[in-house]
């Protein structure tokens, strides 16, 4: 049985939807290591994917207590529950957020650029420090054609105008259907951290330039100036059997799993 944190949110409701043997966890926010040996027992758990994380850039340096409890000391406790059991736990692409390369950078090329990015980097340090078997996730901006809160995908789809975006940042951005077709392969994973998502050679304006005409929209594009790049080499997941299509051919099966194309 496997236990989602974070059930309610934008990757574990998508993963309770679509994945089978899966229990959603409680609130965790004020959960001991022995309130979560206790979850843990009561649902025979296996395996663990955390998803639970106050991941808003700005919350998190507004709210530093309040975040470094959820992104680190969390995920931190579950790790000392877990007593052997298998844990994934998603990071994020903003480790590499300060890195002076350009990219693609490899999973050991890090460099926090905001609180948020160091708090998830010191979540990876700490987890793997008590379980070398955990697997990290640094997971890129994701999107489904059903989502809360803009991302990259519905600002596409709903463009009527100008398009703003850096033109020479190179990132890549992620369907998440095909982070729920990973996790099997994701939980046969040797420990460690691991880069998660699309893969792109293309700049973002490329990207948008290719995906708004297979859109057939014939929109301007407006050069935000410069951004750093958030471009990873996924090639030590993809060996681990972990495969995404590439950024812009996620973006057109988006659509065309929408149906609107």
């Amino acid at each position: 049985m496997i236990l989602v944190t974070g059930a309610t949110g934008f990757v574990g409701k998508k993963l309770m939807d679509c994945m089978e043997n899966v229990v959603a966890a409680p609130s965790l926010r004020e959960a001991s290591v022995d309130d979560l040996k206790r979850i843990l027992d009561k649902n025979d758990i296996d395996t663990i994917i955390h998803t639970a994380a106050v991941s808003d850039i700005p919350t998190c340096a507004a709210n530093p207590e309040v975040s470094y409890r959820a992104n680190v000391v969390l995920p931190v406790n579950l790790v000392k529950a877990a007593e052997g059991r298998k844990l994934i736990c998603f990071s994020s692409d903003q480790v590499y957020s300060d890195c002076k390369e350009e990219g693609p950078y490899t999973e050991a090329m890090v460099n926090p650029g905001n609180l948020y990015a160091e708090q998830k980097l010191e979540m990876e340090n700490r987890v793997l420090d008590i379980d070398s078997n955990a697997v990290m996730l640094r997971a890129e901006w994701m999107y489904d054609y059903i989502a809360p809160k803009p991302n990259f995908y519905l600002n596409m789809i709903h463009a009527d105008g100008e398009v703003s975006i850096g033109f020479q940042q190179y990132r890549g951005v992620t369907y998440l259907q095909e982070v729920v077709e990973n996790m099997e392969q994701v939980c046969n994973l040797p420990g460690g951290a691991y880069n998660f998502g699309s893969e792109t050679n293309q700049s973002m304006q490329e990207l948008t330039g290719e995906f708004l005409a297979f859109l057939g929209k014939d929109l301007p594009l407006k050069d935000l100036g410069e951004r750093h790049n958030l471009w990873m080499d996924c090639s030590k997941a993809k060996a681990g059997g972990v495969v995404f299509s590439d950024t812009l051919e996620g973006l057109k099966r988006c659509a065309k799993d929408q149906k609107i194309v």
